[in-house]
């Protein structure tokens, strides 16, 4: 089965929701408009409506989306991890792993900060929620693990991933790699 016919499947709802997600992050929030994103998805307007409010509802559902993907990853790292060290070494690597495999045309979040220049846009919301649970995660991993000035060091891993998320896309996403795990692990206090 293809994965259009996979999310078919899933429910109207779920599939424009992944085409209108794909065509975000590869395209752009603003570049793409609604029509396009009915088109794609061979649905109707009233089909959109019934799900979404309008376009805005869809971006606050695609980044809804990436932060449930985002976390998922975090929990699955959880539950494989065999202590505090581990799971801090798999978030590193996770995210290492997320800027060169999945997201390679830089960060949806800071993307669509771009594209929303409100602070106090409900898409803008989105992002915030995200970071905060991002930054909250990590402090509690770096916590857990016995590091000094887990704040701190949160919000230093925190600038670092969004470095690696861009320069990952803007350069060699190998050497932006490889930069990022060694200032994170050291930061982390990871071998």
């Amino acid at each position: 089965m293809t994965a259009d016919a996979k999310t078919r499947a899933a429910g109207p709802r779920d599939h424009l929701l992944e085409i209108a997600s794909n065509l975000f992050y590869r395209e752009g929030i603003n570049t793409v408009g609604v029509d396009r994103i009915l088109s794609e998805a061979g649905v109707t307007r009233a089909t959109m409506y019934r799900h979404f409010a309008g376009k805005e509802q869809l971006v606050i559902a695609y980044l809804q989306r990436e932060d449930a993907l985002v976390q998922a990853q975090f929990e699955a790292a959880a539950e494989h991890a065999v202590s505090p060290e581990h799971l801090l070494g798999l978030a590193v690597e996770g995210v290492a792993e997320d800027a060169t495999r999945h997201h390679t045309r830089g960060c949806p979040f800071i993307n669509a900060t771009a594209e929303y220049s409100d602070p106090a846009s409900p898409v803008r919301g989105v992002v915030a929620e995200h970071r905060a649970w991002f930054r909250a995660t990590l402090r509690e991993y770096l916590a857990a693990a016995g590091r000094d000035d887990p704040d701190g060091r949160a919000d230093t891993l925190v600038m670092l991933r969004d470095a690696v998320l861009v320069g990952s896309y803007l350069d060699d996403p190998h050497k932006v790699r490889k930069t990022f795990l060694r200032n994170a692990r050291n930061v982390a206090g990871l071998p």
